[in-house]
């Protein structure tokens, strides 16, 4: 198949699937960026966002989205280092013109992923996944149950905890970075690379990055200035 077997089409997939993901990331940003300002909006789309089947189905997409994007990212870098071979060896400095971020895409994914593991345990476990064990039958602890669409809660949960602050912040720095080289590298891919574009797309790449980061990092930094103590939820 065209789009497995050949290069253009893995970097294709990869594209495509970035880029979905930086819309997922758009929209989540854009709803984290609610709870600064009321925190019962925010949890009427926690509420919305629940075991419902549109988005249980939503779930599903962004999951294999996420896990096709996984997959082909270490199946590319693979392929890279082999049709390489022992060249990458002899490399002793930086290459010019290569950024951080384009050298260390698989170490800046790898730190996502690492930080994402824990993001969904402390979120989406307490509150999507705790409503789909309720509604099949499982046992819940009420405690969880009652605060499962409460999303200020969770957050003032962690965020007030100065620790989980300066992780979420240390794992959006990682994110940026990545995100700076792959949204501008996915549309590239996609076509945008002629002399023209291609420095209006790392522009607008570079916008788009740091608008999402801007929108997560508020919260950390806002509960880290003192902010959310005083929060009745």
């Amino acid at each position: 198949m065209w789009l497995i077997d050949s290069s253009i089409g893995r970097k294709l997939i990869m594209s495509i699937t970035g880029l979905f993901l930086v819309l997922f990331l758009l929209f989540h940003g854009t709803m984290n960026f609610v709870v600064l300002f009321s925190r019962d909006a925010y949890n009427m789309i926690c509420e919305f966002l629940g075991a419902n089947w549109y988005a249980l189905v939503g779930t599903k997409v962004l999951a294999i989205g996420f896990v096709v994007h996984i997959l082909y990212a270490l199946y590319l870098t693979f392929q890279n280092q082999r049709a390489r071979g022992n060249i990458r060896y002899a490399v002793t400095k930086k290459q010019e013109g290569v950024s951080f971020a384009s050298q260390n895409m698989l170490v800046l994914g790898a730190i996502v992923l690492g930080f994402m593991v824990l993001h969904l345990y402390q979120f989406w476990a307490k509150m999507q996944l705790v409503e789909i064990t309720h509604k099949l039958g499982g046992h819940v602890e009420q405690e969880l149950l009652a605060n499962a669409a409460n999303g200020a809660y969770w957050i003032q949960y962690y965020f007030s905890q100065p620790v989980y602050s300066i992780v979420y912040i240390v794992w959006l720095s990682a994110l940026w970075i990545h995100l700076t080289h792959g949204v501008w590298s996915a549309l590239q891919s996609l076509g945008l690379n002629n002399g023209t574009w291609l420095p209006r797309v790392k522009v607008v790449s570079n916008v788009i990055a740091t608008l999402i980061i801007l929108m997560f990092i508020s919260i950390p930094v806002y509960f880290l200035l003192g902010g959310g103590s005083n929060w009745i939820i």
